[in-house]
C-alpha cells in the first residue's frame, strides 16, 4: 500500500523537480520510503515516483520504482497482490529468479511473462504503471473494483498521473478549474464518484477495471480500455446448497489470503453482518491469532451498534477498541477530514470511519480488514425491492411478486408503499423522472440554484442516469449490482476508505471484493441473494452458519458506521454560520437562500435532510480550493 505519481512530457517542457514536490503531497500514503526514476525515450521523458508504506517484504530491496534486471520494464505500484506466493511459484516454474519476497516483483514479472493477461490472475487491489522500454509503451492499470485510486490529466503537451488529485495539481497548474457539472450533480442529486469526472475540470478517474495503453510517440492519445466485466449469465441449474458451499469456500479463501502481512493486522467492526463475518472468519481460520477490532460507537443514539460489537468480540475473544465522538470532536476534525477526502462526500458517517482508522493506527495496527463491497454484490441495504419487483414482473411472475412485496415490507423500516415507490423509480427515467418530481411538488431545479449561471457553463440539469453496460431483463437486481461494482455506489465508498485509511498511513483491505466472488454472486438466481421472504444476503447468511453467531446472521436491521448526523451538525450552529457566510464568488449558488434553508432546519421549521451536509461540505471544500477553482 503506497502512493504513486508521475508524468510524461517532452524533454524541454517541465521542471524535473515537480515530481519530487508532488511526492511530498502524499507522504502520508507512504512514510517508509520515497523513490523516483526518469527515462528519456527519444525525447519523451517518463517520470515515475513512489511513496512506500511497507507491508510485505520490509527490506529496501522491495523499494520502488522497481526494474527487471535487463532494464526493459519499470514499475510503480500501489496496492497488494494477495496471491503473490502462488503466482511466484508459477513464475519460478517458468525460470524466473526472484531477488525479493515482495508482491511488487511478482507483479512485475507476471506482466513481463503474461502481459495484460496477467490481470485476470491477480487477487488483490492495485493501481500501477509499467514502462516497457522495448515496446515503447506506457501502461496505467486500475483494479477490477477501483479499490486503489488512479487519477490522470493531460494538456496539449503532458500527461500526469497520481494516487490523489493534489499530486496532479502540483505538477499541472492548469488542472484546477471547478467542474460545474460535478458540483451540480453532487449538490442537487447527491451524485459523485460515479463516472470518470472529478470536481476539477481536466482531472479524471481511471475507471475501475480499466487500463491505459499509451504509445510513447503519441502519449496524448488517451483511451481507457475495460479489462474485466463481471459475469452475469444466470447459472440456472445451480442448487442453493451448492451455492452456499461455493460461497463459504471462496470467502474463507479470500480472508485467508488477506491475512498475509509482515506488519500487525486487525479489523474494523461495525457490528453488522459483513464486518462480523470477516472477524469470525479470521478466528475460524486462525484459532490462536490475537484479533484486534476497532469500532465506532454512536453513544446515546438509535444508531448505537455496541451490543452487536460486543456479541462478536466475545464470540471470537477479540481485543476490542472503541471510539465515540461528540460535536466538539467533529468541529476539531472536520477540516482535516474534508482535506483528507480531497473532494466533497456524502455524509458525516465518513467521520466515524476516519476515527476508526485513527484508533487502529494509534493502537499499533497497520493493516485492517473491512467489509466494503458485500452490499453491492449480495443485494444488501434494503434488498433492491424495486429492481426485484421489476425482474419478477418481466418474468410474468405476478403472484410471486405480490408475495415478495408482502414479506419484504414486514422488515423494520420498510413498507409496501416504499417498495412500490422504488418500483416506480425503476420504471421511470430522464424527462419522465422530472415530470414525476413536479407532480410530487418538487421543483426540477431548486430555488437556491442560479440556473442561468449553470447553463452558461453547459451544465445538464437532469438527474444523472447511469446506464449499465449490461441490459438484463428479468435480472434487474443483478444488472444494478453489476453497475454498482464499477459505477454508482461502491466507487464512493472505496474512495472514502482509501483516503481515510491512508491519512493515518494504514492499509485497508476488502476481502469481499475479488473477481471470483463477484462472478459467483452475479451468476446466481436473484432469489439466492434476496429471498422470497425479503431476507437480504440470503446465500451468504447460510454460508456463514457455524462461523458467525446465529444472532448476528438473523438480524433484520442494518446500521453500519452511521453517525447521528443531525444532532452533531445542529450543535455546530456558530461554526456553520461562519462556513456559509464567506463570499466564495460562486454565482450559481444563492447563498441567502441556502442560509434561510439551514436556519429553518436549525429552528425546527423544516425537517433535517442530507442536503444540509452537502451544502456545508461543498462550501467548506470550496473555501480550501478557491485558489484552485
Amino acid at each position: 500500500m503506497c502512493g504513486i505519481a508521475g508524468v510524461l512530457f517532452t524533454s524541454n517542457q517541465i521542471n524535473y523537480t515537480k515530481l519530487e514536490s508532488a511526492l511530498e503531497k502524499i507522504k502520508h500514503r507512504g512514510p517508509d520510503g520515497i523513490g523516483s526514476y526518469f527515462f528519456n525515450a527519444n525525447g519523451v521523458v517518463v517520470g515515475m515516483g513512489h511513496r512506500r508504506l511497507s507491508i510485505i517484504d520490509l527490506s529496501s530491496l522491495a523499494n520502488q520504482p522497481m526494474h527487471t534486471p535487463d532494464g526493459k520494464l519499470s514499475i510503480v505500484f500501489n496496492g497488494e497482490i494477495y496471491n503473490y506466493r502462488e503466482l511466484a511459484k508459477e513464475l519460478r516454474d517458468l525460470g524466473i529468479v526472484f531477488n525479493t519476497e515482495s508482491d511488487t516483483e511478482v507483479l512485475l514479472y507476471a506482466w513481463s511473462i503474461w502481459g495484460k493477461e496477467c490481470l485476470q490472475r491477480l487477487e488483490g487491489m492495485f493501481a500501477f504503471t509499467i514502462l516497457d522500454k522495448e515496446k515503447n509503451y506506457f501502461y496505467c492499470v486500475r483494479d477490477a473494483f477501483g479499490i486503489k485510486p488512479f487519477y490522470y490529466s493531460c494538456d496539449n503537451k503532458s500527461f500526469f498521473f497520481g494516487s490523489e488529485i493534489s499530486v496532479i495539481q502540483e505538477m499541472n497548474e492548469n488542472a484546477s478549474s471547478l467542474n460545474y457539472q460535478s458540483a451540480y450533480n453532487y449538490l442537487v442529486h447527491g451524485d459523485y464518484d460515479s463516472s470518470s469526472e472529478t470536481f476539477f475540470e481536466n482531472i479524471y478517474h481511471l475507471p475501475p477495471a480499466h487500463l491505459l495503453e499509451i504509445k510513447l510517440d503519441n502519449f496524448l492519445d488517451i483511451k481507457p480500455q475495460r479489462w474485466w466485466s463481471p459475469e452475469t449469465t444466470e447459472r440456472k441449474y445451480l442448487k442453493f446448497e451448492d451455492a452456499v458451499e461455493e460461497v463459504r469456500e471462496i470467502f474463507l479463501h479470500n480472508v485467508k489470503l488477506h491475512l498475509r502481512s509482515d506488519v500487525p493486522i486487525g479489523s474494523a467492526l461495525s457490528g453488522g453482518l459483513d464486518s462480523s463475518a470477516i472477524v469470525c472468519a479470521m478466528r475460524y481460520l486462525e484459532p490462536n491469532m490475537p484479533i484486534h477490532t476497532f469500532s465506532y460507537i454512536a453513544s446515546n443514539s438509535d444508531s448505537n451498534e455496541e451490543n452487536w460489537v460486543n456479541v462478536v468480540n466475545n464470540y471470537v475473544g477479540a481485543f476490542s477498541h472503541k471510539v465515540s465522538v461528540n460535536s466538539n470532536d467533529l468541529i476539531n476534525d472536520l477540516d482535516d477530514l474534508i482535506k483528507t477526502q480531497g473532494e466533497p462526500f456524502g455524509s458525516t458517517s465518513i467521520y466515524a470511519q476516519y476515527r476508526v482508522y485513527k484508533l487502529a493506527k494509534e493502537s499499533g495496527v497497520t493493516v485492517t480488514l473491512d467489509g466494503q463491497g458485500a452490499d453491492e454484490m449480495l443485494a444488501g441495504y434494503d434488498g433492491y425491492p424495486g429492481h426485484r419487483l421489476k425482474s419478477l414482473l418481466e418474468q410474468k411472475r405476478i403472484f410471486t411478486s405480490i408475495n415478495f412485496l408482502k414479506h419484504w415490507s414486514n422488515y423494520p423500516g420498510r413498507s409496501k408503499g416504499l417498495a412500490l415507490k422504488y418500483l416506480a423509480s425503476e420504471l421511470s427515467s430522464g424527462h419522465f423522472y422530472e415530470l414525476l418530481r413536479r407532480l410530487d411538488g418538487k421543483p426540477s431545479v431548486p430555488e437556491w440554484i442560479n440556473t442561468k449561471a449553470l447553463l452558461d457553463k453547459g451544465v445538464k440539469l437532469l438527474k444523472p442516469i447511469h446506464a449499465s453496460h449490461k441490459n438484463l431483463p428479468g435480472r434487474r437486481v443483478i444488472e444494478e449490482l453489476a453497475l454498482s461494482l464499477s459505477g454508482r455506489g461502491l466507487t464512493w465508498l472505496l474512495r472514502h476508505g482509501d483516503r481515510n485509511s491512508m491519512r493515518f498511513s494504514l492499509e485497508s483491505r476488502v476481502p469481499f471484493l475479488t473477481i471470483d466472488l463477484a462472478n459467483l454472486f452475479l451468476t446466481m438466481p436473484e432469489e439466492y441473494l434476496i429471498s422470497s421472504k425479503g431476507e437480504t444476503k440470503h446465500v451468504f447468511r447460510n454460508a456463514m452458519r457455524g462461523i458467525v453467531p446465529d444472532s448476528v446472521l438473523n438480524r433484520k436491521d442494518k446500521i453500519g458506521f452511521e453517525t447521528p448526523e443531525r444532532k452533531l451538525l445542529m450543535c455546530m450552529g456558530p461554526v456553520l454560520n461562519d462556513w456559509i457566510s464567506n463570499d466564495l464568488n460562486l454565482p450559481f449558488l444563492n447563498i441567502s437562500k441556502i442560509k434561510l434553508e439551514i436556519n429553518n432546519v436549525v429552528n425546527g421549521k423544516r425537517p433535517y435532510s442530507k442536503q444540509i451536509w452537502r451544502w456545508l461540505n461543498f462550501l467548506r471544500w470550496a473555501q480550501y480550493n478557491l485558489d484552485k477553482i
